[in-house]
């Protein structure tokens, strides 16, 4: 039976039996992964702390017939302890591993695993609001994934300019002459704010006002449930943060 190591990310995890857990991972090299940590419920398990939900690790792996198997685990991340404390932090970490589970359904790649890491490490040290991080990692993920939103150019003809109209369905801003009757409008202040998000512009994303921010996260939660298809179920729980600004 073939044993491998690769640093990976917990996305979920399910129990078996009475001490066994099943794990959900995205990790560096071999994509997602399915894997069964034996023993890890039990008190005295010595790695059952470093295989929770949002915890990147680098762990020695067999490769098993349809579930690999977890022999060693290093911790490399230990977000969870920080994320699970704010809860902000948590609902925003949860919808972040949902799309990474669906963004990477058919295969993995380094660029998903890479921004999933640096997002949740951003959320456990608190550098930016929990849900600007989410908005972001949601706009940057899909983008990775084929689905790049237009927040300058009309994303169904090309016509540069400042558009103010939003069709999730064609793909962010549109045009006047490609808008379809009643179109919704946002403000050219989301429509930038939108832009700095999906290019990591955290000064000027820090520095929004709270209506361009709510404004800027239902659009983002529209365009990754179209794209999605089924959703992302963890995302009506997500707590947004006001702002005074």
């Amino acid at each position: 039976m073939p044993v491998y190591r690769d640093e990976a990310v917990v996305l979920r995890t399910h129990k078996l039996g009475e001490a066994d857990r099943i794990l959900t991972l995205l990790t560096r090299r071999h994509g997602k992964v399915r894997a069964v940590a034996k023993g890890v419920r039990r008190t005295g398990s010595k790695f059952g702390a470093r295989l929770e939900p949002f915890m990147v690790a680098d762990l020695q792996l067999y490769e098993g017939r349809t579930l690999d198997v977890v022999t060693q685990a290093e911790s490399i991340g230990s977000y969870g302890a920080e994320i699970t404390q704010d809860y902000a932090a948590y609902t925003a970490a949860n919808a972040m591993v949902e799309a990474a589970d669906k963004l990477t359904e058919a295969e993995g790649s380094l660029q998903q695993y890479l921004l999933l890491v640096g997002a949740l490490r951003s959320l456990a040290r608190g550098e930016h609001g929990a849900s600007l991080t989410l908005d972001s990692y949601l706009l940057r993920a899909l983008a990775l994934a084929g689905w790049a939103p237009s927040f300058q150019d009309c994303a169904r003809c090309g016509n540069p300019g400042d558009h103010t109209a939003v069709v999730v369905q064609l793909g962010g801003v549109v045009c006047d002459d490609c808008a379809p009757p009643g179109t919704p409008r946002i403000a050219p202040s989301t429509v930038a704010l939108l832009g700095a998000l999906l290019a990591g512009d955290w000064a000027f994303a820090e520095a929004a006002a709270s209506g361009d921010r709510n404004q800027a996260s239902g659009i983002v939660a529209a365009y990754t449930q179209w794209h999605l298809e089924r959703g992302l179920r963890s995302l009506p729980h997500v707590s947004r943060e006001t702002t005074t600004t």
